[in-house]
């Protein structure tokens, strides 16, 4: 898979986004199994492995786009698999906002304009209108072990990353999943199966303003602490 012609590990890590306008064109079969071979390349707890991709477009994903907007719609509480939390709160709620914040004055999404948020939000269940979503499970034998979520997160993260080397863009989400009997139904997943997250993915269409926008990041002297170093 060598080609001069793919972006250095930094330019990848430096310049990938989270992708959220897509263009209306398919992306070929044998360029995802590329990325996901690249993505496996993750490590693993003890090679486990615990990670399986269904990859969906076409009608599948169309009628996974119209189950999850009708549920949503209609009230029907979510039924994510994969544990939600609290909600965020202090310094974390902070950065939520600040993110949001960004992508809405990018999209020219007013404070109180409920119809173009509601229309943001449903964006998220149509899985940003991507021609592929790649939904990210693990064994459910592994349920109990905080490895497999850990896992799930590191090869999920070589996957927006493998894609954006190729010129694929991704957002990662929950929306997705969050009827997840849809998902379950209409992709065939198995019940020994549990539906974690849900990656949006395609080309990016750079005309889209939210594209543009690059959320930050705290400094290396906050996120890290250097202890026994002499300099």
């Amino acid at each position: 898979m060598s080609n001069s012609s793919h972006p250095t590990y930094d330019e990848v890590v430096l310049g990938r986004r989270s992708i959220r306008g897509y263009l209306d064109k398919p992306v070929p079969r044998t360029l995802i199994e590329e990325v996901i071979a690249l993505a496996t390349r993750a490590p693993s707890s003890m090679n486990t492995q615990p990670w399986h991709f269904h990859v969906i477009t076409g009608e599948p994903l169309a009628r996974i786009r119209r189950g999850n907007t009708e549920n949503i719609l209609a009230g029907v509480p979510d039924s994510r698999e994969f544990r939600r939390g609290s909600a965020f709160a202090g310094v974390h709620r902070e950065r939520q906002i600040g993110v949001a914040k960004q992508l809405f004055e990018a999209m020219g999404i007013a404070r109180d304009d409920k119809d173009k948020r509601q229309d943001w939000v449903l964006r998220g269940f149509r899985q940003f209108d991507a021609p592929v979503c790649v939904i990210v499970a693990y064994d459910r034998e592994l349920a109990d072990s905080d490895d497999s979520a850990f896992d799930c997160g590191a090869v999920t993260t070589a996957l927006v990353n493998a894609a954006w080397s190729r010129g694929l863009g991704c957002v990662i989400n929950s929306q997705g999943i969050m009827q997840s009997p849809v998902v379950r139904e209409h992709a065939g997943i198995p019940e020994d199966q549990v539906i974690m997250k849900a990656v949006a993915m395609g080309w990016p269409d750079e005309t889209f303003p939210a594209n543009a926008v690059v959320s930050e990041r705290k400094p290396v002297e906050e996120a890290a602490r250097f202890i026994g170093f002499l300099d």
